[in-house]
């Protein structure tokens, strides 16, 4: 699978397009871009690399993660996919703008493709498995590709770090036993594309992460 990062908006989140080489079909991972050329950006290299736009999938619906979303979904005729379990977070994107004083128009997001933990996203010759992560909100999700030995982990967990849980939906016990069952027992070499911050590997984590 390749990979592309893109770090956009305020919070310095990583939107990222993942798509197989063979076919070109891609996905969009938390498409967070908040300005016109963020956007433009991003739609360039997917013109660029003739990549052929399959999914808007999103680790979870905090507004940094998910600006974006519909804009892509509807320029590119493909569905949004989340956890329904972080749909009030979606319904409340104008509240969550004025929380975090964003002077940007946003209307309630809606999730045309419910996802749960156990299922799998296909990209041609690629697959994405997801793997339900609750606690940095609840409705929290990891995309793992298996034969790439990689995962997107959104918020859930960072180089040194873990996400924040003092947000709607955040708990920070429930976080820490997501970790635990999802994200240390892939294999120790599995690199970890989170949405904030550097790549690690599940290794680096459960020796040296200070939280674990």
């Amino acid at each position: 699978m390749k990979v592309t990062k893109f770090t956009v908006n305020p919070f310095g989140e990583n939107t990222f397009l993942a798509w197989d080489e063979a076919t070109r079909h891609a996905a969009i991972i938390d498409p967070g871009m908040m300005q016109e050329h963020e956007r433009n950006v991003v739609v360039q290299f997917i013109e660029q690399n003739q990549l052929v736009m399959q999914w808007v999938l999103l680790t979870h619906c905090h507004i940094d993660h998910v600006t974006s979303a519909r804009w892509m979904a509807d320029r590119y005729d493909i569905p949004v996919a989340a956890s329904p379990l972080d749909d009030l977070l979606a319904q409340a994107l104008p509240q969550q703008a004025q929380h975090f004083r964003l002077n940007i128009p946003l209307d309630a997001l809606s999730v045309d493709k419910p996802l749960h933990d156990g299922d799998v996203i296909t990209l041609g010759g690629e697959t994405l498995h997801v793997l339900a992560t609750p606690g940095h909100s609840q409705g929290g999700l990891i995309f793992y590709a298996p034969d790439s030995a990689l995962a997107f982990t959104g918020d859930t967990i960072f180089e040194g770090s873990i996400g924040r849980t003092d947000l709607p939906g955040g708990d920070y016990d429930t976080l820490i036993g997501s970790i635990r069952a999802k994200v240390l027992t892939l294999p120790s070499d599995t690199m970890l594309i989170p949405g904030h911050g550097p790549s690690t590997t599940v290794a680096n984590e459960r020796d040296y992460n200070p939280y674990l």
